[in-house]
């Protein structure tokens, strides 16, 4: 039985990066050389980064990724790496249109290559875009064994490219990927790809994208499970990695079987029917422990940021920091991301803002060690009121666009990125002020229910005490009731369901598209209900204005629920 060494690199790259991404391939598949690996592959649209968007509909753009392919491969034959076959995601196009495409490089040319569906423009992949009649399934013979070639959403299709791949009797699938992070989707996909192997009668090697592009963040969680569904190796979620192994497979046949299927071809390319002794065995294959809900999602906030940040070449983020639980949840996530000493705080105090909130906010700033400053707005408040006649909201409101004003002059004049506060619960009922609280360029908490951030919170404290560190967070900025003191006295229970309530009533109707008679039937109060569906359905002018963020759950605003903003449809009792 012939043995492979495999190794996949579960890296970050960066969408239009096509120079620096190349290089970053380069750099790992010496790494992957070095350990002696046979094969290395890498994720889907590596070369390009992923998702692309409307790049698709530049022809200069493909034109760019597929000469990078062609360089890519000729630089690393000269630099002494052509032996070693690369699996690479890159963008190519045909006659019909761009093409999310693989390609396989030894000695100096690209020896295969694997189109996949068409790319018109959709952000991440389309679940009914499984193959289409007439497509290739692109099988290479690399020390003897069959392996097939096969990219992210082939998984997803009950006999489809895996079906075909048993069919021509393989020996190992890779499956490259960009498959973007949500909450207990690392469970998901083992059983997926465990189904996958069962129904290819072939080990499958998952190799997925790791690190953050705009709203998205990429878990890695890359894998490698036999045909009976064990898992054989798994990677870390959420930082870069290679991971080589060895794999005893089944010889190919001496002829390719032939292969009858109405709706994919396969094409078979040898590369080698031996390959040279790996010398010492690889490291025993390893398999990352899974973390708590908590871990995995901070992870995933934290990650999300900092990409975000050095992507976009920024110098640090400010944050408004009110001694609020919101506010000091994203102030942790940054000081975990960048540094605190990239972090400015800036406490923004009025005549209404409290004694402990100040005190809290400063606290954090000690426990933290980050920038802080306080830049009282009640001076610049009270020479709007004498020039304009204000009262009630509008005073409130005034209150929030004033601290905008100043944490944007600061962006302006310093150059950190403004980082705005609100959570989920807040942005589906509207519960913020458009150019006040709502002003920053990123929010960490765009998709974090409240309740969340309340477990977030308590996580990250305990987490530090684990490790022997200082708690980031104040305890009373966890504790105390939350209020936006922008009034004397007030509350947000004042002008919202407790958040409990809230969320689940949102979890229902935001995340699972429930009607109002669905929500009643679950038990939620119908008064309840229809306030805060009516608060979800005219906030939808104020999401179309926020801040993108890193997103977690499975509908994430501004990217995965869009409601029209004009719009006179209301749930009501049927």
């Amino acid at each position: 039985m012939p043995r492979l060494r495999l190794a996949l690199a579960q890296i970050d790259p960066t969408v239009g990066d096509l120079t620096g991404n190349a290089s970053l391939v380069h750099g790992w598949t010496s790494k992957a050389a070095g350990a002696g690996a046979h094969v290395v592959a890498f994720p889907e649209m590596m070369l390009t980064g992923y998702p692309v968007e409307d790049l698709v509909f530049r022809k200069s753009f493909v034109a760019a990724s597929k000469r990078t392919v062609d360089d890519l491969a000729a630089q690393l034959a000269a630099d002494g790496l052509g032996e070693t076959v690369v699996i690479v995601g890159y963008l190519d196009a045909d006659q019909v249109g761009p093409r999310n495409a693989l390609a396989v490089l030894h000695r100096g040319t690209q020896v295969a290559t694997y189109f996949k569906h068409h790319l018109p423009n959709y952000g991440v992949f389309d679940e009914d875009r499984y193959f289409e009649p007439g497509d290739t399934l692109t099988v290479v013979r690399v020390g003897g064994v069959d392996i097939a070639l096969t990219i992210c959403e082939d998984l997803w299709q009950e006999g489809g490219p895996f079906a075909v791949a048993a069919a021509a009797m393989v020996g190992l699938v890779v499956n490259i990927n960009g498959s973007p992070y949500e909450l207990n989707k690392d469970d998901t996909r083992l059983a997926l790809v465990a189904r996958r192997a069962a129904e290819a009668r072939a080990t499958v090697a998952y190799v997925n994208t790791v690190g953050a592009q705009d709203e998205l963040v990429f878990d890695g969680d890359s894998m490698v499970v036999r045909p009976d569904g064990s898992l054989i190796a798994r990677a870390q979620q959420f930082a870069e990695q290679l991971m080589v192994l060895d794999l005893d497979l089944p010889a190919a046949e001496p002829t390719p079987p032939a292969v009858d299927s109405a709706e994919m071809h396969v094409v078979n390319v040898l590369i080698s029917d031996s390959v040279a002794d790996s010398g010492q065995p690889a490291p025993a294959p390893e398999i990352a422990a899974r973390v708590t809900d908590e871990a995995e999602i901070w992870q995933a906030l934290v990650l999300g940021l900092r990409d975000y940040v050095r992507k976009n070449g920024f110098r640090g983020v400010a944050v408004a920091l009110s001694g609020g639980i919101d506010s000091a949840v994203v102030t942790a996530i940054a000081c975990d991301a960048l540094g605190p000493a990239n972090v400015t705080a800036v406490s923004l105090p009025s005549a209404h803002s409290s004694q402990h909130s100040k005190d809290d906010a400063e606290d954090m700033a000690r426990r933290t060690g980050l920038d802080y400053r306080v830049e009282p707005i009640q001076p610049m408040v009270d020479s709007f009121l004498a020039n304009m006649a204000l009262s009630g909201l509008a005073v409130e409101n005034l209150q929030a666009r004033v601290r905008g004003v100043i944490m944007m002059a600061i962006s302006n004049q310093e150059g950190p990125l403004v980082l705005t506060t609100g959570n989920k619960s807040e942005l589906a009922v509207g519960y913020s002020t458009l150019y006040g609280d709502s002003v920053g360029a990123f929010n960490p908490l765009k998709d974090v229910p409240k309740t969340l951030v309340w477990k977030l919170a308590r996580w990250r404290n305990e987490e530090a005490e684990r490790r022997g560190d200082v708690p980031p967070i104040p305890e009373r900025s966890i504790t105390k009731p939350p209020s936006a003191e922008l009034r004397p006295g007030q509350l947000d229970a004042d002008s919202l369901p407790d958040y409990e309530v809230l969320d689940a009533i949102l979890a229902g109707y935001v995340d699972g598209d429930l009607g109002r008679d669905d929500l009643v039937a679950a038990g939620h109060d119908p008064a309840v209900v229809d306030r805060t569906l009516r608060m979800v359905d005219l906030a939808e002018y104020k999401r179309r204005q926020s801040a993108p963020g890193t997103k977690i759950s499975i509908k994430a605003f501004g990217r995965d629920r869009r409601l029209p903003i004009t719009n006179r449809f209301r749930e009501s009792s049927s």
